[in-house]
C-alpha cells in the first residue's frame, strides 16, 4: 500500500490532494517536524535531508512534492490528471510545473523562510523587498498563461493546476495581496474540487490531531 509521510500545512498537501485526486489506498504518516521528528531515523532513512513530504509505493521511495503528484497521475492515466508522454501537452505540462517551483513558489517561500522558517539569527528582513518583487513578476506570467482559458493545460485540471493553485494558497494564508481577481477566481474554483475538500478535512483533522 502507498503510504505518504507528511505534515499538515506543509506541501505534503500537495500529495494528500493528488492522493485524493486519483482514488488510492493510502496510509498517512505524520511527521511532527516541530518536535524533531524529521531528524529520526525512520524519515533520515527514506529522505536523508530530514524534509517532507515522501511517498513510499512497494519498492519506491520518492521525495519532492511535484515528482509525488506527477507519479501517482502517469500511474492513473484514466484519470487524465497528466498528458499523454511525447506530446505537446506533456511539454506545457512541464513547463508549468517548473515554472510554479523556480518562479512562483521561491520567492514566496523566501519571504516565509525569513519570516518564520529560519532561525532568527539567519533572517535578513530587507530580502522581503526583493522576494516581493520576483513574486509579483511570477504572479503576472502565470495571470497570462490563464488568459482565456480555465487551466493551464489542455481544457481540463491537471496536476500543473494543483501545484499553482497550492501556491496560491499559500500567498493567500501569508496575506500577500496579489491584486488578481483572475487568478482568485482560478484558485476558488479549483479548491472546489471534491477531492481538494477531502484533502483539507484530512489535513485539518491532523492538524488537530498535533495540537
Amino acid at each position: 500500500m502507498i503510504t505518504l509521510y507528511g505534515m499538515p500545512h506543509t506541501r505534503s498537501f500537495r500529495a494528500l490532494w493528488a492522493l485524493e485526486e486519483i482514488g488510492a489506498e493510502y496510509q498517512y504518516r505524520v511527521i511532527n517536524l516541530g518536535k524533531g521528528e524529521g531528524s529520526s531515523a525512520e524519515l533520515l532513512a527514506l529522505n536523508p535531508s530530514g524534509k517532507l513530504p515522501v511517498l513510499t509505493d512497494v519498492d519506491l521511495v520518492l521525495t519532492e512534492s511535484a515528482a509525488i503528484c506527477t507519479y501517482l497521475a502517469d500511474c492513473h492515466p484514466d484519470k487524465n490528471l497528466t498528458p499523454g508522454y511525447g506530446t505537446l501537452d506533456r511539454a506545457r505540462y512541464n513547463q508549468w510545473c517548473y515554472f510554479v517551483l523556480t518562479e512562483l513558489e521561491q520567492p514566496l517561500w523566501t519571504m516565509g523562510k525569513h519570516k518564520f522558517a529560519l532561525p532568527k539569527e539567519y533572517r535578513v528582513r530587507e530580502v522581503q523587498k526583493t522576494a516581493g518583487f520576483e513574486f509579483m513578476r511570477a504572479i503576472r506570467i502565470l495571470e497570462e498563461g490563464l488568459k482565456e482559458r480555465s487551466f493551464l493545460v489542455s481544457e481540463h485540471f491537471t496536476m500543473a493546476d494543483l501545484l499553482a493553485v497550492h501556491t496560491l494558497s499559500w500567498a493567500q494564508a501569508f496575506k500577500i495581496d496579489h491584486g488578481s481577481l483572475l487568478l482568485d477566481s482560478y484558485r476558488d474554483r479549483i479548491r472546489q474540487r471534491e477531492a481538494w475538500q477531502r484533502a483539507q478535512a484530512i489535513d485539518d483533522e491532523k492538524k488537530g490531531e498535533m495540537a
